[in-house]
Parts: structure tokens; sequence; C-alpha cells
């Protein structure tokens, strides 16, 4: 009977020793995201949710990450800035996330900078939508950016004008931290042109008040208006001052998404608008990474459209997806260092960060809104 109580404690403590020693790779890595389902840009929300979404259930089916199940936790804060430090900070210490991936507006995501939200929760923000300057400058080593930014944008719009003979440009803007920043990256490529705004007009956030604005840009007379603002208030601009200033050329920013100003504006208002991407297409399917969204949105979310907003979310989902993979471990400082040793192409996108660099990508390209509301390059 001893010989046996003997065997059976050996027995136990060796399978005590197996339990301890086997890996977790069964741990659930929580994703968080806090972006606008409702309100003003509640449909630019949704979509960016949406490129989330189908990046993580496409990895769940074919294994997780490192072994690690994802789970996608999405928070609404209607593009209210309080809401997004809120529920940032919940995502932080109630929900253990991670990492945080795709959140929208520049002021909201520089009050969790001023606040020190994602300091304290030791935390990365993985591709916000936002080419915001002060989200970049001073450098912070919490924000991981997959998209050019707005001086970027500015830059190529303005090129484009100048090289066409086009000098006398105006500016629409929003007015709060987005819309200025997206403005002074104007001023500042109009004045490598030796070249200053002709006229500015803004509306106030959350709200599609531009006829103030329409007024004051109309009194410079400009050849060309670019605009930096969201889609509704963006679309309700481009409808107004077509109708009285029908041979001006509009460029918009990437934050606006073209087959919905298509439809808000009208056909015969939003024709010829340019937009800015800082993507490349997720339309034709010409980069493997295209084709790869476009096959995760058949089978994950087949009722839903492809668009820019939802692809640049997927990209970033992606590049969080690779970091979580090859952490050490899936704590956030494991993900944070794991992201700046970031070194990759996704198949036709190349992301690039490092210790002191969080700017992955400067890729911009011009396209133009056709008669049918689809973008030509």
């Amino acid at each position: 009977m001893k010989i046996k109580i003997h065997k059976l404690a050996h027995i136990l403590i060796a399978s005590l020793s197996i339990a301890l020693t086997a890996p977790t790779h069964a741990e659930t890595v929580i994703i968080g995201q806090c972006v606008p389902l409702s309100g003003s840009l509640a449909s630019t929300g949704k979509a960016m949710a949406l490129g989330v979404k189908i990046a993580i259930d496409a990895a769940n089916a074919s294994g997780g990450a490192g072994g690690h199940k994802l789970k996608h936790v999405v928070k609404d804060d209607g593009y209210q800035t309080a809401e997004t430090v809120r529920l940032t900070q919940e995502l932080i210490k109630q929900d253990k996330a991670a990492a945080l991936i795709g959140y929208a507006g520049t002021g909201n995501i520089a009050e969790l900078l001023k606040q020190n939200v994602l300091a304290d929760g030791g935390i990365a923000l993985v591709a916000p939508y936002t080419g915001g300057e002060a989200l970049r400058t001073p450098y912070n080593p919490w924000i991981f950016h997959i998209r050019a930014s707005y001086s970027d944008e500015a830059e190529a719009m303005v090129k484009q004008f100048v090289t066409t003979g086009i000098t006398k440009i105006a500016v629409f803007y929003q007015n709060d931290p987005f819309g200025q920043a997206g403005m002074a990256g104007v001023e500042r490529a109009l004045e490598k042109q030796k070249l200053k705004p002709v006229s500015k007009g803004s509306y106030e956030k959350n709200t599609e008040d531009v006829a103030a604005a329409v007024k004051q840009i109309a009194q410079g007379n400009p050849q060309a208006v670019i605009m930096v603002g969201v889609v509704r208030p963006t679309a309700a601009f481009v409808k107004a001052f077509r109708a009285e200033n029908p041979g001006t050329q509009l460029f918009s920013i990437s934050v606006v998404n073209g087959f919905e100003l298509f439809q808000l504006a009208g056909a015969d208002a939003a024709r010829g608008v340019g937009i800015t991407q800082v993507m490349p297409s997720p339309l034709g399917g010409v980069t493997r990474i295209a084709r790869e969204y476009n096959e995760a949105l058949k089978r994950f979310a087949p009722d839903e459209q492809p668009s820019y907003t939802s692809f640049e979310e997927y990209v970033g989902a992606r590049v969080l997806i690779e970091a979580i993979r090859k952490a050490s471990n899936v704590s956030p400082s494991g993900v944070m260092k794991a992201l700046e040793n970031t070194d990759m192409d996704l198949g036709g996108f190349p992301v690039r960060f490092s210790n002191n660099n969080r700017a992955g990508s400067k890729y911009v390209e011009v396209t133009v809104i056709s008669k049918d509301g689809k973008h030509l390059r």
C-alpha cells in the first residue's frame, strides 16, 4: 500500500510540473477600439470598426496570433472627446486591452496624450484615423501611425495644383484641432510654393452648418479649395459651393469616404472632386494586401462593400496582429516592443517603425470621383 501511495505521489508531482511548464498559448488577447458609432461621424466609425473586425476574424480562423485567440472590444465615443478619454480608461483598466487600434479625431486623441492616458496605461495605439501633426510632433512613443500626415497630403495637392497653373487656393476646415492641423499643413505646403490661402472658411465640429464658410471662401475667388473636414459637412459644402461656383476645383483629404460624399452631395456636385488617399486602392485587387482584404470582407462581412476607410483599419489591424504574433509576451509592454521592431511589407504596402520613429508610411496618391461615384486614379 505504501509503495502505491509513493508512486501516486510521483505521478502527481510530475503532472504538476508539466502543467506549470506548459505554454499558455490559449490566452485571449484583447484589442480595444474606441470609435464614433453614433453621431456625425458614425458611418466612418462603423467602417473603421469593420476593417479591424474582419482582420481579427480572419486571424482567429487561421489559429489566432502566435496561438493566442484575439478578441475585438469596441466602444462608441460618439466623436465626443470626454467619452474617448473615459472609454479608453475603461478599455485599459477593466477590459485589460493589450493594445488599442483605430481611433478617430485629432483632438480626441490629443486629449489622451494630454491626460497621460496612454502613458499611464503603458499601451500602444495603432493606426489612428488622423494625420494630425500634433500627434506626431513632439515625438511620443505611444502612437503608431500607418498613414501619411495631413502635411504630406496637403503637399501632394498643392504640387498638383501648381503644376497645372492653379495658384489661387482657399481652405475649408473644421474648427477644432483636426481641422486646424490640416489647415496648418496646407499653409506650410503653400508657403513652400511662395503662396498663401486666398480665403478661409470653417464650420464647427459635429455640425453641418457651412453657409458662412461658403460665403467667406467665395470672397477670395479661388481656383481651388482644399477641404479638411469629415464627410457630412464636407458634402454639404461641396453641394452649396458648387451651386454658386461651378468652375472651382475641390479637393478633400483622405478621411472623407468618396462614395458617401457622392451620395450625400449628389452626382452633379461630387463629380470631379479630388481626394488624396493614404492607402493603395482597395477596389481593384492589384496589391496582395487588397486581395486579402477583399477575401476577408467577402468571408466575414459579405453584405459590406469595400472602402478606403475599412481597408486602412484592416491594414492597421494586420500590423498589430503581426506584432502580437511576434511578442515575447502579450502584455501592453510586450506588444509595444514588438511594434517598434516592425519592418514588414504587407504585399504592396510597406510599414516600418523603430525606437525613435512612429510614422510607418508616407504613401499618398490622388484620386478623383467619377460620374458614377468611383475613384479614378
